[in-house]
């Protein structure tokens, strides 16, 4: 169970969070401090894991105090539930290593998200000696994977960068469909897929030329070398 004191010296708002915290599994409520004094008395005798710390405290505020137990080196972890929302505070808080931050007035549903985030971190912390990157990103920082970007159907990253690099080859010089697709060896069809994708891309303009007879030929140019956008894929 993971032991939490709550240091808040407003008795409803004190009230409050520990109705909330008896609605969650995992928590064990030990005592409420309504300031510095009595909240360091009770960090001394008790074996506490969690604070949620409110920071307008007659007296010594909770910044103040949450500096103070990092100073001590005081194994324990802080949930700001606080009605300040000035940055230098919350950059304050943060840089003091604070798990969460909690601007009141707010709704159970974000105090269960704190809680709940904090306690499925501090169970993987206690069941593995070590973990890798991804179970780093994952479990612990709540690092999403970026989301890749889609290519169209029909258009292949490997033959896309090819096909951009012998466009890029040819030094601003204009060509049609049926050129680049002998060059990358392709078949006409497939090019203009390619080829509409990098016009969307803007790094290919196109000019369309009439003959006399015939269909009108469509003549493709690059117009620019920046090939960054091939990072998304």
């Amino acid at each position: 169970m993971i032991k939490v004191l709550i240091v808040e010296d407003d008795p409803m708002v004190a009230k409050f969070n520990k109705q909330y915290l008896s609605q969650i599994d995992g928590f064990k409520f030990i005592a409420i401090a309504t300031c510095f004094e009595t909240a360091m008395d009770i960090l001394l005798k008790n074996d506490i894991n969690l604070i949620l710390l409110d920071i307008f405290m007659p007296g010594i505020n909770g910044l103040k105090l949450l500096e103070h137990l990092r100073t001590i080196n005081k194994e324990v972890d802080v949930i700001i539930v606080s009605a300040a929302s000035d940055m230098y505070t919350i950059k304050k808080a943060f840089q003091h290593g604070v798990v969460d931050y909690l601007i009141k007035p707010f709704e159970f549903e974000r105090f269960n998200e704190a809680l709940c985030s904090y306690r499925e971190k501090q169970s993987f912390m206690n069941n593995n000696n070590s973990i890798c990157q991804k179970e780093l990103d994952q479990h612990i920082l709540n690092k999403e994977k970026p989301i890749i970007n889609q290519l169209p159907k029909g258009v292949d990253k490997n033959t896309l960068k090819k096909t951009w690099t012998r466009i890029q080859n040819m030094n601003m010089r204009s060509f049609s469909t049926e050129e680049i697709a002998k060059i990358v060896g392709i078949s006409r069809v497939s090019m203009r897929k390619y080829l509409s994708f990098l016009l969307q891309k803007e790094v290919l303009s196109m000019n369309t030329e009439y003959g006399t007879v015939g269909r009108p030929i469509y003549k493709y140019r690059c117009v620019s070398t920046d090939s960054s956008f091939l990072d998304y894929f």
